[in-house]
């Protein structure tokens, strides 16, 4: 874990936060914290390590230590890849506070494999597996666990978050699929994330070579995602982390432009906090 290149200023502002119903806290990569009326806080898939140099580098600032978190009641996890479950990420924020760590079976196994509970001091209670058509009630809001189209995970969830009438759902890195439209006509979403980037060279883990690497939506298939989760307002995620698969959030605007879904494009940058209205 490298030191934060932002201090703890983020981390106290969102503590010192009253939203006045929901609103959610950009980390970067696929990170955010949401956080209700009344205090509940959550970290969906916060991730501050710097990746694998030469194979993934890090091209975002780490916008704080894990160990300032002073508040945190629950740490979601939508699939088992290292930038989604990370232990010198997440561990000392369960460490501190009284957050449990919630995830489906091979996110969990991560966590035991690495052996989270001995370095960081946990007791099993702190881990709860979730799966598909489960809901899970965190203080004030209401997690439900949805299916997701991610080829590239072993067992990946969605994720939508309720409180007071609003509505926000995190798709993990997840690309269109059926399971998008069962989701989209269940809830009435007002705010989705979902992952964007570009085909870029990535070296080979065994061989070091650089291989066409495909990993997030493309331009047509985030548009075709919201539009399966008619989805009010997209946040764009992912698109800023790794050097190879950046990519440019605007030219979402002219596939977005004739589609009934999203509604709106919420362009948000780490550290930018979106009111869920």
């Amino acid at each position: 874990m490298t030191q934060s290149d932002w201090g703890d200023w983020l981390i106290r502002e969102i503590e010192g936060t009253v939203p006045e119903s929901l609103s959610v806290w950009y980390l970067g990569c696929n990170g955010f914290v949401v956080k209700a009326s009344d205090g509940t806080t959550i970290f969906i898939d916060p991730y501050l390590g710097t990746g694998d140099p030469p194979r993934t580098v890090r091209m975002i600032p780490i916008p704080f230590d894990p160990t300032d978190v002073q508040a945190a009641d629950a740490v979601l996890a939508t699939h088992e890849h290292v930038d989604h479950v990370h232990g010198p990420s997440q561990g000392p924020i369960l460490s501190a506070t009284d957050a449990h760590f919630y995830g489906p079976d091979d996110s969990l196994a991560v966590a035991e494999n690495e052996g989270w509970q001995e370095t960081y001091d946990l007791t099993g209670e702190k881990f709860e597996e979730v799966g598909e058509g489960d809901a899970v009630e965190i203080g004030s809001v209401t997690v439900h666990v949805e299916p997701a189209n991610d080829p590239d995970a072993t067992h990946p969830v969605s994720y939508v978050l309720e409180h007071d009438g609003k509505t926000f759902f995190h798709g993990g890195d997840a690309r269109p699929g059926s399971v998008f439209e069962s989701v989209g006509s269940e809830y009435d979403i007002d705010l989705g994330a979902l992952a964007f980037g570009t085909v870029g060279m990535i070296p080979d883990k065994g061989t070091g070579e650089p291989v066409r690497t495909r990993w997030y939506n493309d331009e047509n298939e985030i548009i075709e995602a919201a539009g399966q989760l008619e989805l009010d307002r997209l946040v764009p995620t992912h698109w800023d982390m790794w050097r190879g698969l950046t990519a440019d959030p605007t030219a979402l605007e002219h596939h977005q432009y004739t589609m009934a879904y999203p509604r709106r494009l919420e362009i948000s940058r780490i550290g930018d906090r979106i009111q869920v209205n």
